[in-house]
């Protein structure tokens, strides 16, 4: 097995994560053996291995630490194995039985301290989790007490169990000396350490009791929101959310601030909030159905959906609202042309091209709920005739994921994905690698491509990368979250924080986001090839900085052709042209790679000599199709649509407050 196959199955990135390891397994292995034979110099050397390689395998390599808890080799287990190995050489060695039976007693009493630490730290954490936790809105109404300290409650098992570290180091030095102080020294150290913690964190308990309750959390929501008057709610759930989902929420945020009317961004899933963007719109997360009813959401007129979950449901009871179905990106794949969309008052697409996909859905949805709005997001992405190109051709390859089923999968990942980058590094050209958030998550095969790829780009990138700009680069991100309102607390920590954003807090974090993107490119200018797999830099600024995309049927597509620089479709079925382009809208403006790549150096040629790009005239023609015309702006195509159907909701709540309810009419008995 070669080194990155091994790297790849373990987890592990690089060949300094291997020897980690390689170190640590060693280091468990001989435990018992020279705990067996008695080498006490031997075990002191295999027992201080295993304390620092587990702890530098926690920060270096936290995937292959979650692998050991699969096959049930958690921290604790592992401590565990470490103390009782000890306690084998401690008999081996002929350590006095006294020595023995306090050791035990203290090392069965300290982890019993541990699960006693652990049952009242879970009895905290579950009476600070509030039914609704929220973001720019005034919560000080409510008294919310204080978190326990960070030493006590945040990675307590960590810190709890290293307190076994002076009772094995003082039998240690017991065992070495033959002066068995050391050794009770040690276990009252570790026994009384534990005792303290837990009598500190016992004291923290009864601060919990002032919790608010239900009613008082939800009636003080409501008293915000009444203050605030929401009139459009951007909604969203997802099973299982986490950075990868909440680009669908983060890409609207912007265009939300813009709007004539006030917007609220209604969140269902708890961890949804550790990712949101940066925003001053008041955000409200409600996990439960019941208390979701209960929140004052009278005044909300347009509800806004960027997908499609189960939970849309509990909105979509709302009568007095409108349901607006905005997605989170146009493509040709069927997701964009759902029938479940029936359900909602209107869909907004881009363009013409989403009005005709969704056309072809026949007995499905009506056209007059179609409207055309563009894509406000969009502004960011500098157009082709403003792009200044380098000496280098800069080719961004943003392959979509393999998607929720075989039918739905569209990624060129699996069967060309890395010749395509082995031929382009063939190729003069610099590569900005950007694959999708989701990539990797139902295929294996999707995954380790994905990982090829990045093993052929990164030693490149690292090597280049100026180790000067990472600080700043740090402190600038560090402080970005901070403006975003983001951090590790639990729910009762986010209701303390949430508070109505400050007015300079917008400009602060844009040109902070600008900093960033300046000093990124420009610390990386060395370095021939880029993995981008953060958040940032940002998809469009990726667009800014390629003269060529090479991507799959997806929104990404769609969405650089606003630029009208020259982008490619990978045709892995290899399908004839025009039978692909009849299949595929946004096929009409691109250059379409086969799936061996012979087409590579043609393609290529259209950024090196851009007097040789036919595909020109076709892209000018393609962007208004797909994503509406330049005149009115796409925001301001937005804005409309929002305020005439929050229009048409008050109309139509009008008329139903004066009409009369008809009686029923008797019937005469037969």
């Amino acid at each position: 097995m070669t080194i990155r196959r091994l790297c790849a199955v373990l987890r592990v990135r690089g060949k300094t994560e291997l020897l980690l390891v390689i170190l640590f397994a060693a280091g468990f292995a001989a435990l018992p053996v020279l705990a067996l034979l008695p080498s006490l110099w031997g075990f002191t050397v295999a027992w201080a291995v295993t304390y620092a390689t587990d702890e530098a395998l926690h920060a270096k390599a936290p995937g292959f630490v979650r692998r050991l808890a699969t096959l049930q080799l958690s921290r604790t287990m592992r401590f565990a194995v470490r103390t009782v190995m000890l306690l084998a050489l401690a008999d081996r060695t002929d350590a006095p039985d006294a020595v023995l039976v306090t050791g035990l007693a203290v090392l069965s009493g300290h982890f019993l301290l541990v699960m006693m630490y652990s049952a009242l730290h879970h009895a905290i954490r579950r009476r600070r989790v509030l039914p609704v936790i929220v973001r720019n809105l005034d919560m000080s109404g409510i008294d919310v007490p204080e978190p326990p300290p960070a030493c006590l409650y945040r990675r307590f098992l960590r810190k709890l169990l290293h307190l076994d570290l002076p009772a094995h180091i003082g039998l240690i030095i017991a065992l070495a000396s033959g002066t068995w102080y050391f050794a009770y020294a040690g276990y009252a150290l570790t026994i009384g350490a534990a005792l303290a913690a837990l009598a500190a964190l016992l004291g923290q308990f009864r601060s919990v009791r002032a919790m608010p309750g239900r009613d008082a959390v939800i009636g003080e929501v409501n008293r915000q929101l009444a203050g605030h008057r929401p009139e459009v709610a951007l909604y969203f759930s997802f099973a299982a959310v986490s950075r990868d989902f909440m680009y669908q929420v983060n890409m609207w945020i912007e265009t939300l601030e813009q709007l004539d009317r006030r917007p609220v961004i209604v969140l269902r899933e708890r961890a949804s909030f550790r990712f949101l963007g940066r925003t001053r719109i008041p955000v409200v997360c409600v996990p439960k159905a019941d208390d979701l009813a209960e929140l004052e959401l009278s005044g909300v007129r347009v509800v806004l959906y960027p997908g499609n979950a189960g939970k849309n449901v509990h909105m979509l009871r709302i009568a007095e609202a409108k349901h607006v179905f905005i997605g989170h990106g146009d493509s040709d794949k069927l997701a964009s042309s759902n029938r479940v969309s029936k359900v909602y008052d209107e869909i907004w697409v881009a363009g013409r091209a989403g009005r005709d996909r969704y056309r072809r859905v026949r007995h499905a949805i009506s056209d007059g709920a179609i409207v055309e709005v563009g894509r406000p997001q969009l502004a960011p992405v500098r157009l082709h005739a403003d792009h200044v190109p380098g000496p280098v051709p800069v080719v961004l390859y943003a392959p979509t994921w393999e998607g929720w089923s075989d039918d739905d999968c569209h990624t060129s990942l699996i069967p060309m994905g890395v010749p395509l980058i082995e031929r382009l590094l063939a190729e003069n050209v610099r590569i900005i690698y950007k694959p999708h958030p989701l990539t990797g998550k139902r295929s294996a095969e999707a995954a380790a491509a994905d990982r090829t790829i990045r093993e052929l780009l990164r030693a490149d990138e690292d090597r280049h990368t100026a180790d000067d700009a990472r600080p700043r680069l740090q402190e600038i991100r560090a402080r970005l979250d901070e403006l975003s309102g983001r951090h590790e607390g639990d729910d009762a920590q986010q209701l303390r924080d949430a508070r109505t954003p400050g007015p300079d807090g917008a400009a602060q974090w844009q040109e902070l986001h600008a900093e960033w993107h300046r000093l990124f490119w420009a610390s990386r200018s060395g370095a021939r090839h880029h993995v981008i797999l953060e958040q940032l830099p940002t998809l469009y600024e990726c667009f800014n900085q390629a003269d060529l995309l090479i991507s799959d049927v997806s929104s990404v597509v769609a969405d650089f052709v606003a630029s009208l620089k020259p982008y490619v479709l990978t045709n892995a079925q290899d399908l004839p042209d025009a039978e692909f382009r009849a299949a595929y809208t946004t096929a009409g403006g691109a250059y379409l790679l086969d799936r061996a790549c012979t087409r590579l150096p043609e393609i290529l040629r259209s950024v090196r000599e851009p007097v040789h790009d036919p595909m020109a005239p076709e892209r000018r023609v393609l962007k208004e199709y797909v994503l509406g015309p330049d005149r009115p702006t796409s925001m301001e195509r937005f804005n409309a649509a929002v305020n005439d159907l929050a229009d048409k909701a008050v109309a139509e709540r009008a008329e139903d407050l004066v009409t009369p309810i008809a009686e029923p009419t008797a019937q005469p008995i037969l």
